[in-house]
């Protein structure tokens, strides 16, 4: 959905919309990540702190992990206003629940260069992560970045950099995380829980998912199912699916990493994420999906077989014609 009036605004305009505003309900995409979580809770917080009535909403339960940021906040409650979505590319990932706010949104925030430009208005910028965009827009907003805004600003940013380890952190990913440390955030907490710790149900669904690895276009794709029946049988929670999309790019070789997750209506989640050689948002977008050049998803229909034969055939439409690797490890 493309709303031709969609107007891309600066960030003193959006500063200024965020302003004039109250009631603000704030829209995350579903399978909520630390970076959709962490904007909306920081600019939740920050506008909270402004004199706003805020709700931060999500149209799937967040994961537990991420209790540390979710029990320090009281949302009001109010008939919604204004509607600002952040770190949503396309509504289609707002979920079912909410898209019926689809076509009412005020406001985008996003960092995704394919962002289909559906809401009235956009904030975009090619940012590493959404957080880092809501970051700069708070502290021009005169908000103070409490310990708490802080912990939710740092989880989108070591979340959608690897912990620093994409090829999307820059030296600026870097002085931002290094400010939000001076505020005396639960560091090691953050990134053990958000990096370190699985479950025996995580690790019992790994093996099966790394069971069903195969391997295309000469090894330099890797392709990893992830299936309801495997998810049910290791007694797996929407904790546990969490982070598993980078697993086929760690293998060395491989340029083309997929995982393909099943989801309750028999279609696929599918998480796509590539080296330097390979763009993973041109393969996303011949699939209707979209997001960066390194790390992209979309959905495709059942069953698995027809599902991964679309996938191939995208990459093979999109990959150069490369005869020999590069070191892009």
């Amino acid at each position: 959905m493309v709303n031709n009036n969609c107007k891309e605004l600066t960030s003193k305009e959006t500063i200024a919309r965020l302003l004039e505003g109250d009631n603000w309900l704030i829209l995350t995409h579903n399978y909520p990540d630390g970076d959709t979580i962490g904007s909306a809770y920081a600019l939740g917080e920050g506008l909270k702190q402004l004199g706003k009535k805020v709700q931060v909403v999500c149209s799937d339960v967040i994961p537990n992990k991420y209790e540390y940021l979710t029990s320090a906040v009281t949302w009001d409650t109010f008939k919604p206003t204004h509607l600002c979505a952040v770190d949503v590319a396309d509504p289609r990932l707002l979920g079912e629940g909410l898209e019926e706010y689809a076509s009412r949104i005020e406001l985008c925030i996003d960092h995704h260069g394919s962002n289909t430009h559906y809401a009235n208005n956009l904030y975009l910028k090619n940012y590493a992560a959404c957080a880092m965009i809501i970051y700069e827009l708070l502290q021009e907003m005169g908000v103070t970045i409490t310990t708490s805004i802080a912990e939710a600003l740092y989880t989108g940013i070591a979340t959608d950099t690897g912990c620093f380890r994409y090829t999307n952190t820059d030296s600026l990913t870097h002085q931002m995380a290094a400010d939000l440390l001076k505020l005396n955030i639960r560091l090691h907490h953050i990134n053990r829980v958000n990096f370190d710790i699985k479950s025996r149900s995580r690790l019992d669904l790994e093996q099966m998912a790394l069971a069903s690895m195969r391997y295309d276009w000469d090894g330099r794709c890797a392709i990893m199912a992830i299936t309801k029946e495997m998810i049910k049988k290791a007694k797996a929670s929407e904790n546990d699916l969490e982070g598993l999309a980078s697993i086929p790019r760690q293998i060395e070789g491989v340029w083309v990493g997929i995982t393909m997750r099943e989801v309750e209506t028999g279609s696929f989640k599918v998480s796509i994420r590539t080296g330097p050689s390979v763009d993973a948002c041109n393969i996303a977008k011949r699939l209707g999906g979209g997001g960066h050049v390194a790390a992209a998803g979309c959905n495709l229909e059942g069953p698995l077989d027809v599902a991964m034969a679309k996938l191939l055939n995208a990459i093979r439409l999109s990959v150069p014609d490369v005869e020999k690797e590069h070191d892009d490890e």
